[in-house]
């Protein structure tokens, strides 16, 4: 039974632009539809959630989602949204990129049911690898006039832009080439309707134009709103750069920790945009949090779910144990759960110095480990000191003067965690 895929979106926040007439003709029957990636990098990102997320919820309405990975595409660049023209890829790292993606989309939408709506990858790479300029240029180009083209935002932006730098003959064929992806998926697929995000319409609308003018045919358009942060900076990004989806670029823990360091104003949004919670359960999740914003359940639920959802139940579970380490009563065997990564992650900015295997096996003295071998505190004296005081820990610890680090202190058999209080670290990494 098909789900008002439309109404879905709408209390979700999630639409921009919708072409008249999509609710009541997705409504009919099971439709096709399709969005678009483009593999210039071998994972996709957290920007890319919010079009996997549509995809997701197409399929759960009963209808057919089809991902499309830009192979093609991935080689020219797509000018929309972009102040400059993008680097080109060569055939091979495209190849190795649309790979991964395909695992990485597998998360999220079902490629094996047995059902009719099963999910779809198609690459556009298959139909234009054999698709001459000429033929292209006669059989799709004189269907689109130049001012057509030069009416659509993307291309307007980019020549009136700050920089004057204009745009390639090869940026500005894009809108034509993905335009005939959807004439493509419409005449094979039977694929009427495609979604991406606002900056996408102008080259989804020309696409809707192929079908009509080559196939005689009707096409459907849905877009969403680009995502912004209330306070201005930009969604999916951090001081390091963009959170991945692929756990070797941004680990689990960090993962989790974008989303629960999420301010209020967007968590609100965030929760119904990036989950399949019902409006039910987000609107109870609401009032609690505006009851005790303090306890951050909003912030807490929505990391939990992209976590789950991105990675699994146990790396979220293992996020959690990590993220209370620094802040809860954790213990010296939570910490040697940490993996290598997730470790150097959460004591990220913390001072480290290098000491040899050779002293670890002898047995490293505590009072040298935390002055003149380490240098965590400045003198013997004051280690002395310290370590009478009962504040000194050793991968969360106490210790007295007594103590040896040894092999069996290793965390990862690399790092040792000193401790001088609650808040000062230090770490010896082992070489």
């Amino acid at each position: 039974m098909l789900k008002n895929f439309v109404e879905e979106l709408q209390w979700r926040g999630m639409i921009h632009d919708l072409m008249p007439g999509t609710e009541e003709y997705l409504m009919q029957e099971m439709r096709t539809a399709y969005v678009g990636f483009d593999p210039t990098a071998d994972s996709l990102h957290v920007g890319h959630l919010v079009p996997i997320m549509l995809l997701a919820h197409y399929q759960r309405a009963g209808h057919k989602p089809i991902a499309l990975v830009g192979g093609a595409t991935g080689m020219i660049g797509d000018p929309s949204g972009k102040s400059s023209e993008r680097n080109l890829l060569d055939e091979e790292t495209l190849k190795h990129n649309q790979n991964a993606l395909k695992k990485q989309l597998s998360q999220f939408l079902d490629f094996n049911s047995k059902e009719a709506n099963a999910a779809v990858l198609a690459n556009n790479y298959d139909w234009m690898k054999a698709f001459t300029f000429l033929d292209f240029i006669r059989d799709i180009g004189k269907h689109i006039t130049v001012n057509y083209m030069m009416s659509k935002d993307s291309v307007k932006k980019r020549l009136t832009g700050e920089d004057n730098e204009g745009m390639s003959f090869t940026e500005f064929t894009y809108q034509l080439v993905q335009g005939y992806d959807f004439l493509e998926l419409y005449r094979t697929h039977n694929c009427t309707f495609q979604m991406g995000g606002s900056d996408q319409w102008g080259n989804i609308t020309t696409g809707t134009e192929l079908i009509r003018r080559i196939a005689g045919g009707k096409g459907y358009a849905l877009t969403c709103p680009l995502i912004t942060k209330a306070d201005g900076t930009k969604f999916g990004k951090t001081e390091g750069g963009n959170i991945w989806l692929d756990a070797e670029r941004t680990s689990p823990y960090k993962f989790y920790q974008y989303w629960l360091n999420t301010s209020d104003e967007d968590a609100e949004k965030y929760i119904k945009i990036f989950t399949f919670l019902s409006k039910q359960e987000i609107e109870t999740l609401t009032e609690e949090h505006k009851t005790a914003p303090h306890l951050r359940q909003l912030q807490k639920r929505l990391a939990e779910e992209m976590t789950i959802m991105v990675h699994s139940q146990e790396e979220l579970d293992n996020a959690v144990v990590a993220s209370n380490i620094l802040f809860g009563n954790s213990t010296s065997s939570d910490l040697k759960k940490l993996n290598k990564n997730t470790f150097l992650d959460v004591f990220e900015g913390v001072p480290q110095t290098e000491v040899s295997q050779k002293q670890i096996s002898e047995g490293l003295d505590i009072i040298a480990a935390l002055a003149e071998v380490g240098g965590f505190l400045k003198s013997n004296s004051e280690a002395r000191r310290a370590l009478k005081e009962n504040s000194i820990s050793v991968n969360k610890e106490k210790v007295d003067e007594t103590h040896k680090i040894t092999e069996k202190d290793l965390i990862n058999n690399t790092f040792v965690l000193l401790q001088r209080g609650k808040k000062n670290y230090f770490i010896l990494t082992v070489i």
